[in-house]
């Protein structure tokens, strides 16, 4: 039998207000694969990652993590298999690069346990992956987005989860940061056989770094797949209402969307 995935969303309804705004969805989330959500704004992409993250509420249907309903796991042990970066993370002024890297520890250090060895080596190796341990007495509020964008990165890895819940990892960062910062989840993703969902907007990027694409259009599932079968004229259409081209790189074959101008 195929692996079902190490996430799944059993007709899923959720909401903020007596209307939901996602509805009966249904999906996996392949295991120790890069999957994007997209869709247009309001469409329910982060509030989707929310309920897989059990930060919301479901009001029917059920999210699975390995076969256990998330919502009977304790928060601890919930915590040591999920990692979740949310928008715009806030950290206390004048917190470093290592002592948010240390945070990523916490659900592993029951009271009874201190601080050891281990714990020490585990934060350096998270800071040296991401590629800030030359910064890592640095203040957060000193870096640039890309850099402190890695420092976050940094501490959810130091959390040694399998599973990994970014939700917008580009905001406010400049092309070329956007693409370092991909690039680095990318690799954390092949190197260390995590399984990784976030949640894009820029939908070329969003089909040149990811394994899978989840598009949501009002609340439900659209489309699912791999990029290159996913990311046609027609969904775009369908899901986002634009007129665009669609063009595979000759290098890569990974396509690339470019919008059309509408005739005058």
């Amino acid at each position: 039998m195929p692996d079902p995935g190490p996430l799944r969303a059993e007709h899923v309804s959720a909401g903020y207000t007596k209307a939901p705004v996602i509805e009966d969805v249904s999906l996996d989330i392949p295991r120790g694969r890069v999957t994007t959500i997209i869709g247009p704004n309001g469409c329910g992409k982060s509030t989707l990652l929310k309920v897989l993250a059990r930060l919301l509420r479901t009001s029917s249907g059920r999210v699975l993590l390995d076969g256990e309903r998330i919502d009977a796991l304790r928060p601890r042990r919930l915590a040591t298999r999920l990692a979740l970066l949310p928008q715009n993370p806030v950290a206390p002024e004048g917190m470093t690069v290592r002592d948010l890297a240390t945070r990523g520890r916490q659900p592993h250090q029951p009271w009874y346990r201190g601080w050891s060895p281990e714990d020490s080596q585990i934060v350096e190796n998270a800071m040296q992956a991401t590629g800030v341990l030359d910064i890592a007495d640095t203040a957060l509020d000193e870096l640039s987005g890309g850099q402190r964008q890695r420092a976050w990165i940094a501490m959810t890895l130091a959390q040694q989860t399998p599973i990994l819940l970014l939700d917008e990892p580009t905001t406010y960062l400049d092309l070329a940061h956007a693409v370092e910062v991909l690039d680095l989840i990318g690799g954390l993703c092949r190197d260390t056989g995590r399984t990784i969902v976030m949640v894009l907007h820029d939908l070329s990027l969003a089909a040149r770094y990811s394994d899978h694409l989840i598009v949501m259009k009002g609340g439900k599932l659209l489309a699912e797949g791999p990029p290159a079968q996913t990311m046609t004229t027609e969904m775009l259409l369908d899901g986002f209402g634009l007129r665009a081209h669609v063009f595979n790189d000759p290098k890569d074959d990974l396509p690339t969307v470019v919008p059309a101008r509408q005739p005058s």
